[in-house]
């Protein structure tokens, strides 16, 4: 397992689509082991293997606290098969490091995917999970939480990844 290079906003890689996987080879598990591996040091709840420069429609999402057992879902080719109501809440990103923002989502969904082992699932999501989700699957459609922010908030967040960037340029 290694640690990957999170891509930070404006790498033009984020706004790529994320291709299918088809059989879950040996190269996606060691992508699988990577990503978790990167998440869990960033810290993150969440991370579309796009945001670390990889094209497969595949994200990881583990929201228990501190104080609880890891429960790392693995979500490849997901699709949300069904949603109901809305929530606006605080959202932060790996990608936008130091941002956090209210974003509108769904308030709970159901999705499809396959899991690790290649075997296809289906689950119900609402609160934090159904939150982590909706934003992991925007990355792999190339969708960041800055689209879904109004015209003010987004210049700020723009500003601030600009200036963050050329502080670590030099």
């Amino acid at each position: 397992m290694a640690i990957r290079t999170i891509l930070h906003y404006p790498d033009p890689r984020l706004r790529q689509k994320a291709q299918p996987v088809g059989d879950v080879t040996p190269e996606i598990t060691r992508l699988i082991d990577d990503m978790a591996e990167t998440m869990y040091a960033a810290p993150g709840v969440g991370l579309a293997a796009t945001q670390i420069g990889e094209p497969h429609r595949i994200f990881l999402v583990d929201i228990a606290s501190d104080n609880e057992p890891s429960n790392l879902l693995v979500f490849i080719n997901p699709e949300i098969v069904g949603q109901e109501g809305q929530q606006v809440g605080p959202e932060g990103c790996l990608s936008f490091p130091g941002v956090s923002e209210d974003i509108k989502r769904a308030e709970s969904i159901r999705i499809r995917a396959r899991g690790r082992d290649g075997a296809t699932f289906e689950i119900a999501a609402d609160g934090l999970l159904a939150v982590a989700v909706q934003h992991e699957l925007d990355h792999l459609d190339g969708v960041l939480m800055i689209d879904r922010m109004g015209p003010l908030k987004k210049r700020i967040v723009q500003r601030k990844m600009q200036k963050r960037g050329a502080e670590a340029a030099g």
